[in-house]
């Protein structure tokens, strides 16, 4: 990255708008906004303009009106990138925002990349990395889970954590190299007990942030529910009824889903991935036992699997029921909501049979769409979500994730090490490796250029 150029970019969604922002930033910001920015008929002095004024003016190349507009000031240390910046807000239009963007780069300024924005707040210390990708999790949010996540990882929530834990180990690391200073007295600064102790602590910090990763994976990118049972269930039915679409092939016909279907809703604030499987059966059908073995895989993967019958299907209860508990010895990772279908075509209905196999019970008609509203209470409840707040520490990020089993192995490696008597030097060396996994996180130590490359590159252009 060539923190010497002054880049430019439009910052709004592409397309035409009632107004679009341009961002530019460098040290030649006002420079060029001195060439092409009038207030009135008369140039603006740059230095005597406070940070975070709004002026009002027209864009000129040359001779010739490009557009009136409002530009935004950030100056140096107190902008978003931590250099001279200006947000130039335009009218919408596509013509008149290329032609300024066109009108930057006659003066100077370069285009931007993919999260060059952000790249130059990381270089410049405004936000550390994982605070950086954060913003790109807050862009693409698309719950009110996700949303939480990507602000309290963005606020420095998590990058506060791990500094903590850093700051800890860094004491210890210290103190065992000042024992091999005085390697030929045999003295002991770091005490052994002291630093086991410590190490199981921060060990079950780190292995408990790797483990929220499962549910923090599935906030982002959707809890994946599958929709099981046997064919004409209504498990299509019921995915065109969440949907509210017809997403699904209906038909009396067993066996008309022959492939998983997957679509996304968000329900309560909580984004599910639903996927509609093939109808457990035993049949002789090559494509559509297929599957169903497909169906059994889904299962396994599922945060979530509703279990579908037909409630009016009296005289198959048991051999469902007997299906249900082998899926679901099968799937132990996995919560299981019973769902009742068809339950208007039902003279009767008794639980009882089916209340060992889970405590997560609904009575639905997803051809009439009655009993949704206790499904989603249901759904939300299976999540797991209610017992998480807003101030926990969530890790989405498989980086993240890595790093922290990295640490952790690290970790678990130096105490092995005090247990058999290993020397001050090999104890820091893995000490150092747990400091540097924990620091690739927040970027503290030095990243590999292809893995920024990686991470700023799924940034949009102009952020």
């Amino acid at each position: 990255m060539n923190t010497a150029t002054t880049i430019c970019a439009i910052a709004t969604a592409p397309g035409m708008g009632a107004i679009a922002v341009i961002r530019l930033s460098g040290t030649a910001t006002f420079d060029i906004l001195s060439k092409v920015f009038k207030k009135g008929k008369r140039s603006v002095i740059w230095d005597d303009v406070p940070p975070y004024s709004m002026l009002y003016g027209s864009l000129y190349d040359g001779t010739t009106l490009i557009d009136d507009v409002v530009v935004g000031i950030f100056k140096g240390g107190k902008s978003y990138t931590g250099e001279d910046t200006a947000e130039i807000s335009c009218h919408g239009s596509v013509y008149i925002q290329q032609r300024i963007i066109d009108l930057l780069l006659q003066n100077g300024a370069t285009l931007a990349g993919p999260g060059e924005f952000s790249m130059r707040a990381f270089a410049n210390g405004k936000m550390d990395l994982s605070q950086a990708e954060a913003v790109a999790d807050l862009i693409f949010s698309e719950s009110a889970a996700a949303h939480n996540v990507a602000i309290q990882q963005m606020r420095g929530g998590f990058s506060k954590r791990l500094q903590e834990l850093r700051e800890k180990l860094i004491n210890f690391v210290a103190l065992i190299e000042l024992e091999l200073d005085f390697g030929e007295e045999d003295v002991e600064f770091a005490n052994r007990t002291e630093l086991q102790d410590l190490l199981q602590a921060i060990s079950a910090e780190v292995k408990k942030l790797a483990a929220s990763f499962q549910l923090g994976n599935a906030i982002k990118n959707g809890l994946p529910v599958a929709i099981v049972g046997p064919p004409n269930a209504g498990k299509s039915t019921l995915l065109n009824a969440l949907l509210q679409e017809d997403k699904a092939l209906v038909s009396d016909i067993a066996g008309t889903t022959r492939d998983a279907i997957e679509d996304e809703i968000t329900l309560e604030g909580v984004r599910f991935r639903f996927i509609d499987t093939a109808g457990i059966r035993e049949t002789t059908d090559v494509v559509e036992n297929m599957g169903i073995q497909k169906t059994y895989a889904k299962i396994k993967e599922a945060a979530i699997a509703l279990l579908l019958f037909d409630a009016s299907d009296t005289e198959n209860h048991a051999a469902i029921l007997e299906t249900f508990q082998a899926l679901q010895a099968a799937a132990t990772d996995t919560t299981f909501i019973l769902v009742a279908n068809k339950i208007d075509r039902a003279t009767a209905f008794d639980w009882q049979p089916w209340t060992a196999l889970s405590p997560h019970r609904v009575t639905i008609s997803a051809l009439a769409q009655t009993g949704l509203d206790e499904l989603t209470t249901a759904l939300v409840a299976g999540s797991g979500l209610q017992h998480w707040q807003q101030a926990d520490i969530i890790v989405s990020n498989s980086r993240h994730k890595q790093a922290l089993l990295a640490a952790l192995a690290a970790l678990q490696a130096t105490e092995e090490g005090i247990t058999q008597g290993l020397s001050g030097d090999l104890l820091a060396f893995h000490l150092r490796d747990a400091l540097k996994s924990l620091g690739e996180i927040t970027g503290h130590i030095d990243v590999d250029r292809d893995i920024l490359g990686t991470i700023f590159g799924k940034f949009c252009i102009g952020k």
